[in-house]
C-alpha cells in the first residue's frame, strides 16, 4: 500500500479579481439631472494558508494543487456596490515551510491559528459616483477591477519535534520511539521498515516533550543518496539529535565508532533551509539492543571512546526496558535547559513605516529595448493602469490627469523625454504627448475627452489676440489671420 504521507508539495494559487466599477446616471422622472449612482466593485478574495493541529500531512495539495479565491462582484447602478470575493483558506500542518519561486523562505508557520496571505485579492474599481467631482461632474466611465496575484509556492513540512532519532536502518528508532511514547510505528527486521517520520509525546517527570523518528540515514544522505534529504530537514526544528546505534549488528564493516563518524558527518555537511548548524545541537548517543549479550560487552568497550568526545552514552534495551528511565529523564533534563535558554517571545508590535517625504512613489528609467523610449515603474501608475479602461477615451484622460498630478510627466521631461517618445508602464506602452493642464475642465460627451482629438495648441498671443477681438473687434498684429480658429477653439 503507498504511503498517505507527503510533506512536500506544489502548489499554485490564485487570488480573486477585483470587480470592475460602473458607470451609471442615475434616471428618475423629473430629475434630468439625477447626476452618476454607480457603484465600486467588490475586492477579490485572498488566499490563506492556515496552521491547524488536526493536519499533519501535505496529502491534499499533492492531489488537489491548484487554489482559486473567489472573485469580486461588479458594482452596479443605484449606489449599488459589488459582493468581495469569498477568501479561501487552506489548512496546514503545523511546522509547514512556505518557499517561492527562487526558493527563498516567506514564511514559516508555527503554532495554531498562525495565518499567512498566500496571494493577495485585486481591488475593486471605483464606479463613475466615487470619481465624480467639480471638473467632472458626470464620469462616462469606471475603473477595472484589479486581477488578483497569482504564485507557484513550495511547502515543505519540517516536523515541530523537541528531540530527533537519528541512526542507520534497522538501528531500532522505530522500536525506541515506541516504548517511549503511546506512538504506534511500523516494526520488522528488514532495512527501511520506516517510510515516513512518525511522531510521540514523553512524559518524564513534570517535563512533557516530542520526539521524532527519522527513516534511516546512510552514507551520502546529505548529498541526495538515498532518502536523505527528504527526511534530514524533519530534525532542523529539534533542540536535541540522539543517535541510536545498533550494538548488535552483523553487517561486515560495521561497529558503534564508525556509526557515529558516519551520522557526525552527514550532519555537519547538512546545510539547514532554517539556518543553524545541526552539528552544533547537543547530541546523545544511544547504545541500543544491550539485551544481546555480546552487544552489551561491545557497548561497553566503546562507551569510554564516544564519552571521550563529549557525547553522553547511554546503554538501552528495547526489549527488556534497561535504561529507558534514565534515558528520558536526561532528554527532559536537556530539552528543559535548550527551552530556558530561548529569548521570550514578546507580543507583536504594531510598525508604522510612514512614506519619506520625498518619496515620488515612482521611478523613470531609460527603456534598454527602446532607443529613446522610457519605462517609468511604481505601484500607484502600474495600478492605475491596470485599472484603466482604453477602450474609453475619458478614462484614458483620467489616466493622464492622474499621472501628471503624480509628476509623472515632469519626471520624463527632466529626462528629456520628446512628444512622441515611447513610454512603458506595467504592460502598456504609449506614445507620450504632453497633457495641458486644465484641459480636463472642458465641456465634451461623455466617454469622450479632446486632449485625444487633433487640435493644434494655442499660443499666448492668440489668447491675447481673442480677447481683444471680444473686447473691441479689432485684431492684433501678432495674430494674423487666425483668429477665427481661435474663437472655433474656445
Amino acid at each position: 500500500m503507498a504511503s498517505r504521507f507527503v510533506d512536500r508539495a506544489v502548489i499554485q494559487v490564485a487570488a480573486g479579481d477585483g470587480g470592475n466599477g460602473c458607470a451609471s446616471v442615475h434616471r428618475e422622472k423629473f430629475k434630468p439631472l439625477g447626476g452618476p449612482d454607480g457603484g465600486n466593485g467588490g475586492n477579490g478574495g485572498d488566499v490563506l494558508l492556515v496552521v491547524d493541529p488536526n493536519v499533519h500531512t501535505l496529502l491534499d495539495f499533492h492531489f488537489r494543487p491548484h487554489a482559486t479565491a473567489g472573485n469580486g462582484k461588479q458594482g452596479q447602478g443605484g449606489n449599488r456596490a459589488g459582493a468581495a470575493g469569498e477568501t479561501l483558506e487552506l489548512k496546514v500542518p503545523d511546522g509547514t515551510l512556505v518557499l517561492d519561486e527562487d526558493g527563498e523562505v516567506v514564511a514559516d508557520l508555527i503554532g495554531a491559528g498562525t495565518t499567512f496571505v498566500a496571494a493577495e485579492g485585486g481591488r475593486g474599481g471605483l464606479g463613475n459616483a466615487a470619481l465624480a467631482s467639480r471638473a467632472r461632474k458626470a464620469p462616462g466611465f469606471a475603473l477595472l477591477g484589479e486581477p488578483g496575484q497569482a504564485r507557484t509556492l513550495t511547502l515543505e513540512l519540517r516536523s515541530v519535534a523537541d528531540v530527533g532519532l537519528v541512526g542507520f536502518p534497522s538501528a531500532g528508532k522505530s522500536s525506541l520511539i515506541s516504548v517511549l511514547s503511546a506512538a504506534k510505528p511500523k516494526i520488522a527486521d528488514y532495512p527501511f521498515t520506516t517510510l515516513v517520520p512518525n511522531l510521540g509525546v514523553v512524559t518524564a517527570g513534570e517535563t512533557v516533550f516530542t520526539i521524532a523518528d527519522v527513516p534511516g540515514l546512510i552514507p551520502g544522505a546529505s548529498e541526495g543518496r538515498g532518502l536523505g534529504l527528504d527526511f534530514l530537514r524533519h530534525i532542523e526544528r529539534c533542540a536535541v539529535l540522539v543517535h541510536v546505534v545498533d550494538c548488535a549488528t552483523y553487517e561486515p564493516g560495521r561497529d558503534p565508532l564508525s556509526d557515529v563518524d558516519a551520522l557526525e558527518t552527514e550532519l555537519a555537511r547538512y546545510t539547514p533551509g532554517l539556518g543553524g548548524d545541526l552539528a552544533q545541537r547537543p547530541r546523545v548517543v544511544v547504545l541500543n539492543k544491550v539485551d544481546v549479550p555480546e552487544a552489551a560487552e561491545l557497548a561497553e568497550l566503546v562507551k569510554p571512546d564516544i564519552e571521550a568526545r563529549g557525547l553522553p552514552v547511554f546503554e538501552v534495551s528495547t526489549a527488556s526496558r534497561k535504561g529507558l528511565r534514565e534515558f528520558s529523564f536526561a532528554l527532559a533534563s536537556i530539552v528543559e535547559k535548550y527551552r530556558a535558554e530561548q529569548p521570550v517571545p514578546e507580543a507583536e508590535r504594531i510598525v508604522l513605516r510612514p512614506h519619506a517625504v520625498d518619496d515620488s512613489g515612482f521611478v523613470v528609467e531609460p527603456d534598454p529595448d527602446e532607443p529613446g523610449g522610457f519605462i517609468v515603474r511604481g505601484a500607484k501608475p502600474e495600478r492605475w493602469v491596470r485599472q484603466t479602461n482604453f477602450a474609453n477615451d475619458e478614462a484614458v484622460g483620467y489616466l493622464a490627469d492622474r499621472l501628471n498630478r503624480l509628476g509623472v510627466e515632469e519626471g520624463l521631461a527632466r529626462l528629456g523625454a520628446e512628444p512622441g517618445c515611447s513610454v512603458t508602464i506595467g504592460d502598456m506602452t504609449f506614445d507620450w504627448e504632453p497633457s495641458t493642464p486644465g484641459v480636463a475642465t472642458y465641456f465634451a460627451g461623455r466617454g469622450t475627452d479632446v486632449r485625444l482629438e487633433d487640435h493644434s495648441r494655442v499660443t499666448a498671443a492668440q489668447r491675447k489676440d481673442a480677447r481683444r477681438i471680444r473686447r473691441d473687434g479689432v485684431p492684433g498684429e501678432d495674430a494674423g489671420d487666425e483668429p477665427s480658429e481661435v474663437d472655433d477653439e474656445w
